[in-house]
């Protein structure tokens, strides 16, 4: 995509929806695509009005695992992060102090990923909508951490939300087909390239590209303190029967 040779080697994901269910069914491997045979087949005998897929190229340090691959999904919702943390897991230390000790124990994986989807999760639980929620955490994570990238892609099934952060985004919407992608499919005509610093809004016939409100960033909160445990009781020894 930018000419440095980078191939997408340690894993690939995709997320689809079924006709009368609100949960999305994935497929997730951490090996080069074009080594698996069995998402070929399973992809023959598939269809679906909303798909959400990605390739993986782990950044040095981080594992290479089948949780580790988007998309990472919770509900309806499914959710991939093309980008990184610098300086990751030092840097995002700050993040993660914003949320409550659970959602850091259910992470899928200890990447840097997993950890930005556990921040929109945890506003999706809370009724964000999926614009909002990934305005939110674009800001927060970009504050927290200088240099980061930043390109989520967000979806419900039915809506899609996706953020322009350092790299790049292309929509389009032809022949009653949405796409939201890294970068261009193919070489048809109707691909608009999204600027960096903007929020894509979509559903099945439009889509909307404005700029995300950078300026009104607020400081990172943290989460609430957890509730200190009332102090046990001295318990007395366990005594054993008397010898008749």
């Amino acid at each position: 995509m930018r000419g440095g040779g980078a191939v997408n080697v340690d894993g690939f994901g995709a997320g689809w929806y079924r006709t009368g269910y609100s949960a999305p069914v994935r497929y997730r491997r951490a090996v080069p695509m074009w080594t698996d045979l069995g998402f070929a087949a399973v992809a023959q005998v598939t269809s679906s009005g909303a798909v959400l897929a990605a390739v993986r190229s782990a950044t040095v340090g981080m594992p290479v695992m089948d949780t580790a691959c988007a998309p990472f999904a919770d509900g309806p919702w499914l959710f991939s992060h093309n980008g990184k943390l610098p300086g990751w897991p030092g840097s995002a230390e700050p993040l993660a102090r914003t949320l409550p000790p659970a959602e850091l124990y259910t992470l899928d994986a200890p990447t840097d990923s997993a950890l930005l989807w556990a921040m929109v999760r945890h506003r999706l639980r809370a009724g964000f909508t999926l614009a909002d929620a990934i305005t939110e955490v674009v800001l927060a994570a970009a504050g927290a951490v200088p240099g980061a990238r930043l390109n989520f892609l967000l979806t419900d099934g039915a809506t899609v939300a996706a953020s322009a952060w350092t790299h790049s985004l292309s929509v389009r919407l032809s022949g009653g087909v949405l796409s939201v992608c890294s970068e261009p499919t193919d070489a048809g005509a109707g691909w608009q390239a999204v600027a960096d610093r903007h929020l894509v809004v979509a559903d099945r016939s439009t889509f909307d590209i404005r700029p995300l409100p950078i300026e009104t960033a607020e400081p990172i909160k943290t989460a609430d303190p957890v509730e200190t445990a009332a102090p046990i009781e001295t318990v007395e020894p366990i005594k054993t029967a008397e010898t008749p």
